[in-house]
């Protein structure tokens, strides 16, 4: 079962820069979208064979997450519970026969960090809520985190420490959730290897030369890892500013 995440930063600007392409040739059997800013009636791309969960923001061109599947889900949970988060569509949970899936567009602090404390508050919430789903079954979870969590993973760590996406409290708040059962499935099989990135700003040159942040991740729970037998990176696919991720899982 192939699954696959990525933010578009806008799905119909991405439409029109390669996603149909991509999306056709990977095949997935479920893929998950972030970021995008449209309703059902503003784009024109569903695709035939899978069912398709969109969770639009009530702020018209804003935030946002989707979901194609091949399979149909046993249940949809749109939403953690939270109001504050709730109207800006930033969750969709899946419920298949064996796990969760969950697709986040986690919250960004902002260059000022003037969202810090919705953010550590989003952190706290969805720690309660994704623990709950991982004691009925286990649960994937991927998606634009907005964090890039340890120093292997950005390009400039020290240049950046401090920055949003790369504040201490944003990556204690990574490792505190991956401490209540869950594992970086990339990071798992590719322990110490450097230069693996998904977002990279658009400033001129600085995708051509690699000066990127992981901040796009599967996690999954710790007794489900060996279900995982592959993780992907796309950096060679463009269209957003962060590349397309995935896992196959058996």
């Amino acid at each position: 079962m192939k699954i696959i995440s990525w933010n578009v930063a806008g799905f119909r600007a991405c439409l029109k820069k390669g996603f149909r392409e991509f999306f056709d040739t990977i095949d997935a059997d479920v893929f998950c979208i972030q970021e995008v800013k449209a309703s059902k009636e503003q784009y024109d791309f569903h695709p035939e064979g899978y069912f398709e969960y969109l969770f639009e923001a009530e702020r018209k061109g804003y935030s946002g997450t989707l979901v194609f599947s091949k399979i149909e889900p046993v249940s949809v949970t749109y939403g953690i519970g939270i109001e504050k988060f709730d109207i800006e569509g930033r969750s969709i949970t899946l419920e298949f026969e064996e796990f969760y899936l969950v697709n986040f567009y986690v919250p960004n602090v902002k260059r000022t960090l003037e969202r810090m404390d919705e953010r550590m508050e989003w952190e706290q919430k969805v720690r309660k809520y994704l623990s709950k789903l991982d004691k009925k079954k286990p649960v994937i979870i991927c998606g634009d985190f907005n964090v890039a969590h340890t120093e292997i993973d950005i390009k400039n760590a020290k240049q950046n420490i401090g920055n949003a996406g790369f504040t201490y409290e944003e990556r204690e708040n990574f490792s505190e959730l991956l401490s209540k059962g869950f594992i970086d499935t990339f990071r798992y099989y590719h322990k110490e290897e450097k230069d693996h990135y998904t977002w990279w700003s658009y400033m001129k040159g600085v995708r051509e030369r690699n000066i990127g942040w992981r901040i796009d991740y599967f996690l999954c729970s710790k007794r489900f890892i060996h279900h995982v037998v592959d993780t992907m990176i796309f950096k060679e696919i463009y269209g957003s500013d962060h590349c397309p991720i995935g896992i196959e899982i058996k």
